[in-house]
C-alpha cells in the first residue's frame, strides 16, 4: 500500500470517527448518556473502526482511483427517549451533529491552506484530502435516505403532515437495513462521479484554487 493511500484511509477514519463521536456527544448532552457508558465518545478509532466500512470499503475506492471516497465507523448507540432537552429536534440535532463536525473540519483546514498551503506543497495536498473528505461526508450524509444522517433532520423540519407519510417511510427502511442501504448504493452508482465532481469543485473553491 503506497503512503499516499495509507494517508487518505487515516484521514477518513479519524473523519468518520469524529463524526460519531459528534453524534454520542450531542445524545449526553441532551440528556441521553448511552455513548458515554458504553466509552464510545473517544477519538480512540479501536472503539469506532468498522471493518468493512472504515478500512476495506475506502481502501478499494482509493486503489480503483475512485473519485467518490467514502466510509463508515461503527454507529454510536443513542436512545431518544432518555432526552431531556430537545423537543422534537432530538434526534435532528443528534443526527445532524455528525455532518456538521464535518464542515467544521473542512473550513478549518481551508483557513489553514489559505495560510500555509503556499509554503508547503505536501501541508497542501494532505490539507486539500482533509477538506475534500469532510466535504464529501458532510454533503453524502445529509441525503435524506436512511439510514443516513439527513432523514432524521428532514423528519424534523417538515411541516406535519408530510412529516408524518416520510416518517412511515423512514421507519420502513430503518427496519429494513439492506433496503436502505441499496438505495443508497444505487445512489452511488447512478451519480457518484457527478456527485465527487461537486465536491471536487466546492472543495476547490473553499481553498481558494
Amino acid at each position: 500500500m503506497s503512503l499516499e493511500i495509507l494517508v487518505l484511509i487515516i484521514i477518513l477514519i479519524f473523519s468518520v470517527v469524529i463524526h460519531e463521536v459528534a453524534h454520542g456527544y450531542v445524545a449526553n448532552v441532551l440528556g441521553d448518556p448511552t455513548a458515554r457508558l458504553q466509552g464510545r465518545l473517544t477519538l480512540n478509532p479501536i472503539r469506532h473502526l468498522d471493518p468493512v466500512g472504515s478500512v476495506i470499503i475506502p481502501a478499494l475506492l482509493v486503489v480503483s482511483s475512485s473519485p467518490f471516497l467514502f466510509g463508515w465507523a461503527k454507529p454510536v448507540p443513542y436512545n431518544p427517549y432518555n432526552f431531556q432537552k430537545g423537543g422534537k429536534w432530538g434526534e435532528a440535532l443528534v443526527a445532524g451533529a455528525g455532518p456538521a463536525v464535518n464542515v467544521f473540519l473542512a473550513l478549518f483546514f481551508a483557513v489553514l491552506i489559505q495560510i500555509f498551503g503556499a509554503t508547503s506543497p505536501a501541508f497542501f495536498e494532505v490539507g486539500f484530502a482533509v477538506v475534500y473528505i469532510n466535504v464529501m461526508l458532510a454533503i453524502f450524509n445529509m441525503i435524506p435516505i436512511p439510514p443516513l444522517d439527513g432523514s432524521k433532520v428532514l423528519s424534523a423540519i417538515l411541516p406535519v403532515g408530510l412529516g408524518i407519510h416520510y416518517e412511515r417511510f423512514r421507519s420502513m427502511l430503518e427496519f429494513n437495513p439492506f433496503l436502505g442501504f441499496s438505495i443508497v448504493i444505487l445512489f452511488i452508482v447512478l451519480f457518484g462521479n457527478n456527485f465527487a465532481q461537486l465536491v471536487i469543485g466546492f472543495s476547490r473553491f473553499l481553498v481558494g484554487m
